[in-house]
């Protein structure tokens, strides 16, 4: 049954092969249960809702997943989006000063709008009009992005001067925090080495098994005494000490909406929507293209076939999510993890995602995964990613300097549709200046327009 729904061999996979590039997928993005509740909690009036957010959380991005499977048969994962639920807590809630209540209703009218673009072939025509060549330079640009986080998350990259530096061991063992933060950076570079090795190799599953490793290297390192946990300064046990625990949920976030805003004050509500949206699309269009051009699932025109269902699926899951009591849910880019371990069908969205479920009962365990240990996996993963770089022109100038761009922005700016709206811009603009637009989408025009002028209205 599994076959024929999934349809294993057809995709190049088995249930084996599927199984675990699941369980990868989850490891390299289960922090989000941790993060995406104390970012959210910033917000008046959530202080001390986290358990309701790891809740809905979680929920939203099950069930996402699984319509990702249902819609699309496509291993990608969904959950909360990073940069939209600071947007969610830090901008509209604590500059805007609206309410919680105001920003799930704006998350909320955002996911049906999307529910209207995906079924009415919207987004697909956006994910269309964008050039091969840009969409492969996308997805070297992600590689570099992940492997940005990756270096942060493993403290190997860490803030300076300079605005990024490298770390010190000198400076760390002259103010004691060596055993500390300097452990875990050692242990995030032999997790690089190991799972590069495994790589290498061609062992399967070497992703999770890589993280399993630097994990338990970290646990042996804990229990001997060199590594010391400091929750003041971040760094927690990687012991764990509990399994079962379900989240408090005293604080009621479903369907906790406030549609009399939209009334009252609707210019200022379309401004909201308008930017989740806009960056929602962009990031998710993003890693479609990304995960999509590393798992070689492009046609020959550049085209995702069932990308249709895949953006149902995000779309449906924002909806849900706000409905649940979380920020927009956006496909994720470490889905590029388990594709790396051979995913290609939705049964790794399935797996992805009943572990999401499992996490509402056994949250003190997976969030007791430490960063450093996922960390070599997302740089391992970016590596994979940037090997696409070779299918680039170089020679063609007006087409190579507009991926140029797209790949230093979207790691340099820190975001993916950063680096997208740099790309359309400048591709548009020196194919105008060069007198080259003959095969140029008209929406490619209508894209530059839009993105500068959210630089100016935004």
């Amino acid at each position: 049954m599994l076959e024929k729904f999934f349809k294993f061999e057809e995709n190049g996979t088995n249930l084996r092969t599927e199984l675990i590039a699941g369980i990868t997928t989850f490891m390299t993005m289960v922090y989000i249960l941790a993060l995406n509740p104390a970012i959210l909690s910033a917000a008046p009036g959530l202080e001390n809702a986290g358990g309701s957010i790891l809740f809905a959380t979680a929920v939203a991005s099950a069930i996402a997943c699984f319509c990702m499977a249902a819609f699309a048969n496509k291993p990608f994962a969904l959950s909360a989006g990073l940069g939209l639920n600071a947007y969610f807590a830090y901008t509209v809630c604590g500059q805007f000063g609206y309410s919680w209540q105001v920003a799930l209703t704006a998350v909320l009218t955002e996911g049906l709008i999307f529910i209207v673009m995906s079924l009415t072939n919207v987004r697909e025509a956006i994910f269309n009009a964008i050039p091969k060549q840009l969409k492969t330079a996308v997805s070297v640009g992600i590689g570099l992005f992940i492997t940005f986080i990756g270096l942060q998350n493993a403290h190997v990259i860490v803030d300076s001067s300079t605005l990024v530096g490298l770390y010190s061991f000198k400076a760390a063992l002259n103010n004691g925090t060596f055993f500390t933060e300097g452990i875990t950076v050692i242990l995030a570079l032999i997790g690089v080495v190991v799972t590069a090795m495994m790589l290498i190799k061609g062992v399967k599953g070497y992703m999770l098994y890589g993280i399993l490793i630097t994990w338990g290297l970290g646990i042996i390192c804990e229990l001997v005494g060199l590594y010391v946990p400091n929750p003041e300064m971040g760094f927690y046990s990687v012991l764990p000490t509990s399994f079962i625990a379900f989240p408090d949920m005293s604080v009621n976030m479903i369907f906790q909406f406030d549609f009399g805003f939209i009334f009252s004050h609707f210019l200022d509500f379309v401004v909201v929507v308008f930017a989740f949206l806009f960056v929602d699309i962009f990031d998710t269009l993003g890693t479609l293209i990304g995960c999509a051009a590393k798992a070689d699932m492009l046609d020959e025109e550049g085209k995702l076939p069932g990308i249709k269902g895949a953006l149902l699926a995000d779309a449906v899951g924002t909806t849900l999510g706000a409905c649940l009591g979380t920020s927009t849910i956006t496909t994720f880019v470490e889905s590029s993890s388990g594709i790396s371990e051979g995913g290609r069908t939705g049964m790794t969205a399935v797996v992805t995602g009943v572990l999401f479920l499992v996490s509402l009962f056994l949250a003190p365990l997976f969030l007791t995964i430490p960063s450093f240990a996922t960390a070599p996996a997302l740089i391992v993963v970016g590596f994979l990613m940037m090997q696409q770089v070779k299918n680039i022109d170089w020679d063609n100038m007006v087409e190579a300097i507009p991926c140029f761009v797209t790949i230093t922005m979207m790691g340099l700016a820190y975001s993916i549709s950063e680096g997208i709206a740099f790309g359309i811009i400048s591709y548009v603009v020196l194919h105008l200046l060069t007198g080259k637009t003959k095969d140029m989408s008209p929406l490619m025009y209508v894209l530059a327009v839009l993105f500068a002028l959210k630089y100016f209205l935004i």
